[in-house]
């Protein structure tokens, strides 16, 4: 029967969705868009539209417990500064993604992965013995404002959710602990600022059907939260590595279908 098979389907997609998501303290909207290409067979606007809808339930709130119970914390007005870029960001993505074409949406989002990588190779660690997490007066408020605004439209435009530029933003921009940037990006996979940009996707009818969208959402929980528990157990240093490795093949896979 077809729903079994895209309720299976979506369990998968939202399995690797969640370990990532997890693993590397990103929202899973990288993974969900690439695998629900690959799983279930949707177009480019269909598996963005998909990875928004998906998001908008605390699927990532197994994750942000184990990453809280490490010991890592998010001072409020961090999350508040970057909450209200997000907002203002995520609704101009989602209009200008649906005026674009496939083709257009897979270029950027290569160009967008190559820019991250970028950005975190030539990443300067903190200084040795600095492990402590950035107390909340170290940081500046337009800084905050303008990474929720680029991860507000990367998560409208390109429907990957945005935590990639959040956690490269503070981890390699503002030089925030690893661990610590991870657990702000997994938090706004449970604060449903994505709700704007999701809307657009829907209203549009551009999802796939309800038992994959069932499936994705208990695969996201469960993966989630093994992605966690596996990355409070690594240094930074490995998952800073990891989170290269992991852009670098979604960026190869994504010019490869801009050129087929």
């Amino acid at each position: 029967m077809s729903w079994i098979h895209d309720l299976l389907a979506g369990i998968g997609v939202g399995l690797v969705g969640g370990l990532t998501s997890g693993f590397m303290g990103t929202s899973p909207g990288g993974g969900l868009v690439i695998f629900t290409v690959l799983l279930l067979g949707a177009e480019q606007h269909v598996a963005q539209g998909t990875s928004l809808i998906t998001q908008v339930p605390p699927t990532g709130l197994a994750g942000v417990r184990r990453y809280w119970q490490s010991g890592n914390r998010s001072p409020l007005q961090w999350i508040a500064w970057i909450g209200l870029g997000f907002l203002v960001g995520g609704a101009g993505g989602g209009y200008a993604a649906a005026a674009v074409s496939d083709s257009v949406l897979q270029w950027t989002y290569v160009v967008y992965l190559v820019a991250l990588i970028a950005l975190l190779i030539l990443r300067r660690d903190r200084k040795e013995g600095s492990h402590a997490a950035v107390d909340r007066d170290e940081l500046p408020w337009l800084p905050l404002l303008l990474i929720g605004a680029l991860a507000g439209f990367s998560s409208g435009f390109m429907g990957i959710g945005g935590g990639l530029a959040i956690t490269v933003g503070l981890a390699a921009g503002l030089r925030v602990p690893q661990h610590q940037a991870q657990l702000v990006s997994l938090i706004f996979s449970v604060i449903p600022t994505n709700i704007p940009a999701a809307w657009i996707y829907w209203s549009k009818g551009l999802m796939v059907g309800w038992p994959a969208i069932v499936g994705i959402l208990a695969g996201l929980w469960i993966g989630t939260d093994l992605g966690a528990r596996a990355a409070n157990g690594v240094s930074k240093a490995a998952l800073h590595r990891g989170m290269i490795a992991l852009i670098s093949v979604m960026a190869l896979y994504m010019t490869h279908k801009a050129l087929t």
